[in-house]
C-alpha cells in the first residue's frame, strides 16, 4: 500500500480543524500516512489548535498569506519520493475508507489525480467535476448558469454514482500519486486562489494521465464562502480570464473577459456586492488579465511582495 502525505493548507481555520482531524483515522484506514499543515499566517489560534489536537502533525508556518498553491508546494517539498500527496481543504471531512479507495483508483498507473464523491453538509452532491474552460463554455455558464448542461464547464455527477473521468475537479480533496507529483512539478503559486487546480489538472492530463472521480470514495465539504465574499468572487472570476489567456491565447481570453463582464453587468439588478466587485476588477485589470497575469484581488499586500506575479500567455509550468 502506498504511503500518503496529507497536506492541509490553513488560514484562520481553527473552527474547521477539529472535524477534519477527527475524520482522518477512519478516512485513511489501512493507509500509512502522516500529516503536514502549512499555515498561511492565521490571525486566529489555528496553529495552537492543530498542535493540540494533532501533536504528531508537522506544522509549517509560512510567515505570510501566500495562498493555496504555495501552501501545497510547501507540503509537497517535504514529501518522501514514494509518498502520494493528499491535498485537503481544512473544511473537509473524510468518510471511512476514502483514501484507500482513491489509492486503488490510482493503482494501475493511468490515473494522475483521484477525487472522491463530495457532498455538502446537507448530504447533497457537490458539483465538483468540470470540463476544461473554453470561451464557449464560459459563455454558456454565464448565460445559463447551472442549466448550461453539456455546453458549460460543469459535469453532472452520474446517478447512480459511478467512476467517471473529467478534465479537472475542485481542489478540496485531491490524491496525487508520487510519480505524478514528481513529474508534473509545482502548483502555480501566482494564482493565489482559484484556477490553480484547473491548471494543475490540465498539466496532469496533458502529460498522459487521467483525472478520475472514484464513486466508492466519499468526503464532505462545507465550502460556500466564495458565493458570499466580493473579494473571493472577484478572484475566481478574474482567474478564469488568466487561465484561458495562458492556455488558449489572447483572442480566447478577450472573449472570456467580455463574457464575464457581461455576466456581472446583467446581474447588477440583484444588488449583490459580489458582482459589483467582480465587474470592477475585470474592468481595471483588463490589460494584465488578457496577458495572463493574475491581478489577485483577494490577495493581501504581502503576497505580492513575496511572490512575483510574472505570468504570460503560454506561461504554464
Amino acid at each position: 500500500m502506498s504511503r500518503v502525505l496529507v497536506a492541509v493548507v490553513t488560514y484562520n481555520s481553527a473552527a474547521d480543524l477539529p472535524q477534519l482531524v477527527a475524520s482522518l483515522p477512519a478516512g485513511l484506514e489501512g493507509v500509512d500516512w502522516r500529516l503536514i499543515v502549512a499555515d498561511n499566517s492565521s490571525s486566529d489560534d489555528t496553529v495552537e489548535v492543530i498542535r493540540r489536537i494533532a501533536p504528531e502533525a508537522m506544522v509549517v508556518e509560512t510567515g505570510a498569506n501566500l495562498g493555496y498553491a504555495a501552501g501545497i508546494n510547501v507540503c509537497a517539498e517535504l514529501a518522501e519520493p514514494d509518498e502520494a500527496l493528499l491535498v485537503l481543504n481544512a473544511d473537509v471531512m473524510l468518510e471511512r475508507g476514502c483514501v484507500r479507495a482513491l489509492l486503488q483508483t490510482c493503482s494501475k498507473g493511468e490515473v494522475g489525480v483521484a477525487v472522491p464523491l463530495v457532498t455538502r453538509s446537507d448530504g447533497t452532491v457537490e458539483p465538483t467535476l468540470r470540463r476544461r474552460p473554453t470561451a464557449g463554455r464560459v459563455l454558456a455558464d454565464a448565460l445559463l448558469g447551472a442549466h448550461s448542461g453539456p455546453w458549460g464547464e460543469r459535469v453532472a455527477a452520474p446517478v447512480p454514482p459511478r467512476t467517471i473521468d473529467v478534465d479537472w475537479a475542485n481542489g478540496a480533496v485531491l490524491l496525487i500519486p508520487a510519480e505524478v507529483r514528481s513529474r508534473v512539478g509545482k502548483w502555480q503559486e501566482d494564482l493565489f486562489l482559484y484556477s490553480e487546480e484547473v491548471d494543475y489538472c490540465r498539466r496532469v492530463v496533458d502529460a498522459g494521465w487521467r483525472v478520475r472521480q472514484c464513486s466508492n470514495a466519499r468526503a464532505m465539504h462545507r465550502g460556500g464562502e466564495v458565493a458570499a465574499s466580493p473579494l473571493l468572487w472577484a478572484q475566481l472570476v478574474t482567474n478564469k480570464v488568466v487561465h484561458v489567456a495562458r492556455w488558449e491565447g489572447r483572442a480566447a481570453a478577450e472573449v472570456v473577459w467580455a463574457t464575464l463582464l457581461m455576466a456581472q453587468l446583467i446581474r447588477l439588478p440583484l444588488r449583490r456586492r459580489t458582482h459589483r466587485r467582480a465587474l470592477l476588477e475585470l474592468w481595471r485589470g483588463r490589460r494584465a488579465l488578457l496577458n495572463g497575469v493574475p491581478t489577485n484581488p483577494a490577495a493581501p499586500p504581502e503576497f505580492r511582495r513575496r511572490i512575483p506575479v510574472t505570468g504570460a500567455i503560454g506561461g504554464r509550468a
